[in-house]
């Protein structure tokens, strides 16, 4: 007898605080700012993007082709939040100093010679950045603020001194550029410890009941192609971490179920991964999803809808 493949569609929306009451239960919250910058993009990307996020949440979004700050998600309803004007010209400051800084980069290793090279030379370069801060209970727990230049560590910024700690050998460069006056470091370090936490405070005032949201959503969905081979989704999974079985009566079987497959990001923190389930179309109403996430007390078993 034919199999059907039985397409899972599993929707997992994972939160980072346990489900009890803020009052008893504070929660850590992290505001972050990933910037990536390319020498040569491709034609559909930016050469250069930023992106904001609470916790694991992208917020805001700016690019280089149409350079606006933008709120994403949930945000999108929150006008009030952020003036998203003065927030676009920010991020075009930023845009430029990133890219003076790819250049240079690029400058010490001779990369840009490549600009003279045959096509099919020619290679992309990218600069990283991350940097944000962390607050607990509303008090300031931590920082960060470290590059890297094509995938590889490159300069870190240490606030106990302060200084630029160079991770790369261009990178001696870029420090001596950055603390050429005493007063970019103390900026630096300003940021980080003061000025950092109090927008993630402000933020906030607008985002605790989107960020403190606390039970898990499992859906799971099902469609039929005889012989058709369809594939399921499973999407907005975070951590990416997650094992499903298919579940007959009492018996966990993995019943042809590919886990973890195709693993990819899907913006907002979060992560798409594709599964495949066969079963003979007399057996499909006898079966149920199992799934095991770390955000899960227990496994949660999901009957077919």
């Amino acid at each position: 007898t034919m199999a059907t493949t039985v397409p899972v569609l599993l929707l997992l929306l994972l939160l980072l605080c346990p489900a009890v009451p803020e009052k008893t239960q504070p929660c850590n919250y992290t505001l972050t700012y990933l910037y990536i910058g390319q020498s040569m993009p491709s034609e559909d990307s930016p050469r250069f993007q930023a992106t904001g996020f609470l916790n694991d949440k992208e917020f805001l979004n700016y690019n280089s082709k149409d350079r606006k700050a933008k709120p994403q998600g949930p945000w999108k309803d929150i006008e009030e939040m952020e003036n998203w004007e003065e927030e676009s010209q920010l991020q075009r400051a930023r845009e430029a100093i990133f890219m003076d800084t790819l250049e240079d980069i690029m400058a010490f290793y001779n990369d840009s010679n490549e600009t003279f090279l045959p096509v099919e030379l020619k290679g992309s370069h990218i600069l990283q950045e991350r940097l944000g801060c962390e607050v607990h209970n509303n008090i300031s727990s931590g920082a960060f603020w470290k590059s890297a230049y094509d995938g590889k560590d490159f300069i870190e910024f240490n606030r106990e001194i302060p200084t630029w700690v160079p991770l790369d050998p261009a990178a001696w460069n870029t420090k001596k550029k950055w603390e050429a006056e005493e007063v970019y470091v103390h900026r630096a370090k300003a940021y980080l410890e003061q000025e950092c936490p109090d927008l993630l405070r402000g933020y906030l005032n607008y985002s605790r009941h989107i960020l403190d949201q606390q039970a898990p959503i499992l859906l799971v969905k099902r469609s039929w192609n005889v012989g058709g081979g369809v594939r399921g989704e499973g999407s907005h999974l975070f951590p990416a971490e997650i094992t499903a079985f298919c579940k007959r009566s009492s018996e966990k079987q993995d019943c042809a179920m590919v886990q973890g497959h195709s693993m990819i990001p899907q913006g907002e923190g979060t992560y798409l991964s594709t599964m495949e389930l066969s079963v003979l179309p007399q057996d499909r109403d006898a079966y149920s999803c199992l799934v095991e996430h770390s955000a899960l007390a227990q496994p949660l078993s999901v009957a077919w809808d």
